[in-house]
This record gives structure tokens, sequence and C-alpha cells, in this order.
């Protein structure tokens, strides 16, 4: 009994962990993104919600690159060679590795 207490206490604690270390990633997102088709072949899975209470990342999209300097601030590239990272919009939040509202002012972009 103490050997399976043991192991599912660790299980959870390597999940907290992971949950965690994802969480920091996508808020430190940065730069220049470009958007690809299929989902597979994006460094991330993205959902956009419908409401700001319900998202991961808010997401202010950048006019220039020389402004997307900060967690949040997002320059949506047509160059995938200029890119930092790339994402793919996915319909379903549960196929999402987050998910993310765009806002109109660049003050409250990152992670609550």
């Amino acid at each position: 009994m103490g050997k399976r207490l043991l192991l599912i206490m660790a299980m959870y604690c390597l999940a907290v962990a992971g949950y965690a270390q994802r969480n920091s990633t996508f808020c430190d997102l940065k730069g220049a993104v470009f958007v690809v088709p299929d989902r597979s072949q994006a460094t991330y899975r993205v959902f956009v919600e419908k409401s700001e209470a319900f998202a991961d990342l808010s997401v202010y999209k950048a006019p220039n690159l020389l402004f997307a300097d900060r967690g949040g601030l997002w320059y949506f590239s047509t160059t995938r060679a200029q890119a930092a990272f790339t994402v793919a919009f996915v319909a379903e939040k549960a196929l999402a590795d987050f998910s993310i509202y765009y806002i109109e002012n660049e003050s409250f972009a990152g992670c609550r």
C-alpha cells in the first residue's frame, strides 16, 4: 500500500510540474508568429476564446515586429523564416495547447 501511494504522489508531482513548465512557456511567447494550416506542423496548437475570462493568454497583434518584445505581443508574419514560432488554430479547446483572446490594448497582453 505504501509503494502505491508513493507512486501516485510522484505521478501527481510530475503532472503539476509539467503544467507549470507549459504554462510559463506560452506566457513568454513573443515576436513573429507564422500561422500554419496543419496542426502537426505547428509549434503550438491554439484555441481562440470568445471571452477574455476563459483565455490562458491575452494576445495583442503588434503592427510591427519591433513592438512584439514581451510576452503576449505577437506580430503575425507572412514569412515562415522570420517567425520565432508557428501556430495552428484548432476548433476545439480540448485539442489546443493553450487558448488566447485578442485584446485591443497592448498594456494588458500576457498571462493573468
